[in-house]
């Protein structure tokens, strides 16, 4: 999984604007996103049409307030620049959940 460096959502969006991309926001203290981290291999060999990216809440906290970030573990869908789907909030999320959310995202 590529590490996001700290940027801003106009640098993101830049970033982002060839392909698929999920963005996992997460911090290592966060036991929430602890339980999720150890299905993240499993869920990106399910979804491998998507570049999975982690964007760590405490150095990007700008780009998450930016994005209405607020909870964490997060994910949020892009697809060439554009978002197309966002679970964001502060529960624990499960491999099944994170599963289902991008199952149900938008294909072109």
């Amino acid at each position: 999984m590529e590490e996001l460096p700290v940027m801003n959502q106009t640098q993101l969006e830049d970033h982002l604007k060839n392909g698929k991309y999920m963005l996992f926001f997460t911090a290592g203290w966060c036991p929430d996103c602890n339980f999720i981290k150890p299905a993240m291999p499993a869920i990106e060999k399910d979804f491998p049409e998507y570049t999975f990216i982690k964007v760590d809440r405490d150095d990007n906290i700008d780009l998450c307030k930016e994005l209405d970030v607020f909870g964490i573990p997060s994910f949020i869908a892009y697809d060439d620049g554009q978002e197309i789907g966002r679970l964001v909030n502060k529960a624990r999320k499960t491999q099944t959940e994170v599963e289902t959310f991008i199952k149900s995202l938008p294909t072109k």
